[in-house]
């Protein structure tokens, strides 16, 4: 089968692998919508997670089960289902303890393009299938239900990481995809005050309608000075921080009483 994978750092290209084989816990699927991620982009260019040879790429996914295991009771070959971006073991201890990200060891949750071949591929393996797969509504265009595999989840645990509470004062640091799921969901949770980083206006006209009230410029000094003016310095004030970041941006003191709750 051919498949989109990274050579080495910064190298990309077609590779010919065989086809995967099926356990029989797991399913083989075909991908049906693929979405690339700024995670790919950093593991391939930047060496993020190392040096990987002949890895192929790609983890936010929609596709069409092509085989399953004598195990497997909820799926069955032409499902329309959506892949998670990880993918646990859910018979391991840590996920059993409810750490299922880490499941095999730190962060070994996350298989696809990071140890194992990913989903830029004809076909693609799936463990754990009853737990790791869910079944797509048929009005559900593939497409748009990309964003249910990566972007809307880590926006949501982001929220759910900074406890969000009604009332609350929340600073999202990065209005790409994932910060404004992040937006969405501090909305949700009944936030009265959504300050967002960010100065792309395409992202910034999203995030008014995914709930933000006010927005900060890096480029206009030090975020987490701006932040404290913006809500008078008060000690007793507590700005929950969402940020999606590989290197810790300027945020708030801790005597200033700035809660930080960091993913990825």
């Amino acid at each position: 089968m051919k498949g989109y994978a990274m050579l080495k750092i910064g190298e990309s290209g077609w590779i010919e692998k065989e086809r995967p084989k099926c356990g029989p816990m797991d399913a083989i699927c075909r991908p049906l919508a693929v979405a690339i991620c700024t995670s790919d982009v950093h593991t391939l260019w930047e060496g993020a997670i190392g040096d990987r040879h002949n890895m192929i790429l790609g983890h936010e996914c929609c596709a069409e089960v092509v085989e399953v295991g004598e195990l497997v009771k909820d799926f069955k070959p032409g499902d329309r289902v959506l892949v998670p971006a990880i993918t646990p073991d859910w018979n391991s201890l840590e996920a059993q303890a409810g750490y299922s990200m880490h499941s095999g060891g730190m962060l070994a949750g996350w298989k696809f393009s990071n140890f194992k071949d990913g989903v830029f591929s004809e076909f693609f393996h799936v463990n754990d299938a009853d737990g790791n797969l869910a079944l797509l509504p048929k009005n559900i265009n593939v497409v748009d239900a990309c964003m249910l595999s990566d972007m809307v989840p880590t926006g949501f645990h982001g929220v759910e990481l900074a406890d969000v509470q009604f009332g609350d004062t929340v600073l999202v640091i990065g209005i790409g995809p994932v910060g404004l799921m992040s937006v969405a969901g501090t909305n949700m949770r009944g936030a009265s005050r959504i300050i967002a980083v960010g100065t792309r206006p395409v992202c910034v006209e999203t995030a008014k309608k995914y709930g933000a009230t006010d927005f900060v410029s890096y480029k206009n000094g030090p975020i987490f000075q701006q932040v404290l003016d913006m809500t008078d310095g008060n000690r007793r004030r507590w700005c929950r921080n969402l940020c999606r970041s590989s290197k810790m941006p300027e945020t708030g003191r801790k005597d200033r009483k700035c809660k930080l709750s960091w993913i990825r």
